[in-house]
């Protein structure tokens, strides 16, 4: 339900360079506006399910597009039933769009890769939702070496050795010398991972799903005073949401999508700290480095 101060449901998420969008709640563009984030440059939207709260905005982020003469494809992922919705407003609102729709309906049973580029990998895993919903973990993919300054100075590397110690492997000279990789080479970042879970009950699944996951954001729609409006409606509680994150061994765990009845969000940090204590309640506009 509307809340003052608490917009619906979306996520920008920007990986090495590319603007990805996850839900697209009413006015969201509005709020792509505001966070001055370029829609133009959006690369990909992903859809977790057909509920109001994370679709209503579709449409008038899709007619603002056209409007501004956008012409490059726009991939779309989202359940199998948001292809009517689709296809309804291409039928009323499309004739002026001048750019490509590559809409890729979802439908599995345990994760799968739906997008990879050269730098990262985006998985799409069935959340417990009562409708078909699903969740999207964002990986990096890992870099490739970077070779020491020094090291070129120091042993006047040709562009084949430096090429050799960017695969990881040691160099063999042919005076019998070697140079070793883990001397000469370093990794230059550990590969990071982001997951969004909304909306969902807990499921014995997940938590394996999402092992190793760095940033995980996790519905936690109830209190625990309200656990069994959480199990009737498919949504999770606090302590369910942060189990999740310790199961899975995340670094931390940010929560939202909170009931309109409850206005203060510290409540719900402070009782998924019992369980995770990096746990972060998110407000509209926060911005969270991976």
């Amino acid at each position: 339900m509307p809340v003052k101060g608490r917009n619906q449901s979306a996520q920008a998420l920007l990986v090495h360079g590319r603007l990805f969008l996850i839900d697209c709640g009413e006015g969201t563009q509005y709020r792509l506006v505001e966070e001055r984030l370029p829609m133009m440059k959006l690369d990909s939207i992903f859809l977790s399910h057909i509920h109001g709260d994370h679709v209503f905005g579709i449409f008038g982020l899709l007619s603002t597009l056209g409007m501004k003469g956008r012409q490059t494809p726009l991939n779309i992922f989202a359940p199998v039933n948001f292809g009517p919705i689709l296809k309804f407003f291409l039928s009323y609102y499309g004739d002026g769009l001048a750019f490509e729709i590559r809409f890729t309906p979802l439908k599995m049973k345990e994760p799968q890769t739906i997008l990879e580029t050269k730098s990262m990998e985006v998985q799409a895993f069935p959340l417990n939702h009562g409708i078909e919903t699903f969740g999207f973990r964002f990986a990096e993919k890992e870099p490739p070496f970077n070779v020491h300054k020094e090291a070129i100075e120091q042993y006047g590397l040709t562009l084949t050795e430096i090429g050799t110690l960017k695969r990881g492997e040691d160099v063999f000279r042919a005076d019998g010398s070697v140079i070793p990789a883990a001397e000469a080479a370093y990794k230059p970042f550990v590969p990071r991972s982001y997951a969004y879970c909304s909306d969902t009950a807990p499921f014995p699944e997940e938590a394996a799903w999402l092992r190793g996951t760095t940033v995980i954001y996790h519905e936690a729609t109830y209190v625990q005073e309200f656990a069994e409006q959480g199990a009737l409606r498919h949504h999770s509680t606090t302590r369910q949401a942060a189990q999740v994150a310790l199961e899975a061994g995340a670094q931390k765990l940010l929560i939202g999508h909170y009931s309109s009845r409850s206005s203060e969000v510290k409540t719900y940090e402070a009782e998924c700290r019992s369980v995770f204590p990096q746990t972060f309640a998110t407000s509209d506009g926060e911005v969270y480095e991976i």
